[in-house]
């Protein structure tokens, strides 16, 4: 398997901050990738290190097997890292150009490009005019200007309208899908996350947390949902630290699928009028925020047990 990105015990310190934490990851080649964490995790540290924008305190980070900031990988890598900033008097049109130019790529299909981010009626105007939307696919017509092999986008759709978000979205899959493009972006939008990744990774405090497709993350998460004619302190006390009340007659129980019915005879054996046993599907956004430490709130029932 070919793999995209590597960073190998990767730390990066800002004085008494520690943005990275011996991180290590290998992000394979193909599909899109989601980076997800709160603001501080790393995510936009990690993507600068990687381009070679700055250098960490300790550890390695590489793309396609070469070093992080190695001229012949970054000629493979286009990037919108954060909100693009461009010279405010030039168009849409000549920023585009002028990027073509300093990266040696020729004959750029900058019409294609605009077109392909919604901004060809604005092709021509200055960029000082532009919208924090407008910015952002202009941001995202110069990250894929060069036919890249690898875009790496640091919250791709920040200050676009729902309408906006989902049309890059669709972008992203289709040249991810299509063009064999590889992606890795970070984004708060779980949703979107959720709409077009394949898999993702969660940081929290410069480290991996928890990795994995997201239907694979989402899976193992269900969670037994027990309603109860009965009072719910007999059943709490057994199941100790793996349940919690869920309203006035009823506890959600963190139990694997093949342990439910020897939980549910123990509970019976226990007192516990049992009314309906249901299994609750816990989605990314129980996920993220299980793996930050926070309590997640259950999706809608799935089926009875």
């Amino acid at each position: 398997m070919s793999i995209a990105l590597e960073a190998t015990g990767l730390t990066k310190t800002y004085g008494a901050v520690r943005a990275l934490d011996d991180f290590s990851i290998a992000i394979p080649a193909g599909g899109v990738f989601g980076v997800l964490g709160p603001n501080g995790a790393g995510k936009s540290t990690l993507f600068r290190i990687a381009l070679g924008l700055v250098r960490p305190t300790s550890g390695t980070a590489r793309l396609f097997g070469a070093p992080a900031g190695d001229v012949a990988a970054l000629r493979r890598v286009g990037a919108m890292i954060e909100t693009p900033r461009y010279p405010p008097y030039l168009t849409a049109r000549d920023t585009l150009r002028m990027l073509a130019l300093e990266s040696g790529f020729q004959n750029p299909d900058i019409a294609a490009w605009l077109e392909r981010v919604s901004l060809t009626h604005a092709a021509d105007r200055a960029t000082s005019g532009f919208s924090v939307g407008m910015k952002q696919r202009l941001g995202l017509a110069a990250a894929f200007l060069t036919r890249p092999e690898l875009v790496i986008l640091d919250e791709p759709t920040s200050g676009m309208d729902p309408a906006g978000i989902q049309e890059i979205r669709a972008l992203i899959v289709d040249l991810a899908r299509h063009e064999g493009v590889t992606v890795i972006l970070a984004s708060h939008q779980l949703d979107e996350v959720k709409r077009v990744c394949d898999r993702v990774a969660i940081l929290s405090h410069g480290r991996v947390v928890a990795e994995g497709g997201v239907a694979e993350l989402t899976a193992g998460e269900a969670r037994l949902r027990l309603t109860l004619a009965s009072p719910l302190a007999p059943v709490l006390a057994v199941l100790a630290d793996r349940g919690q009340a869920d309203g006035p007659d009823a506890v959600l129980a963190d139990i694997p699928r093949a342990e439910a019915p020897a939980v549910i005879r123990a509970l019976v054996e226990a007192g516990a009028e049992i009314v309906e046993a249901r299994w609750r599907e816990v989605d990314l956004e129980g996920v993220y925020l299980k793996s930050l430490g926070q309590t997640p709130t259950a999706a809608a029932p799935e089926g009875a047990a």
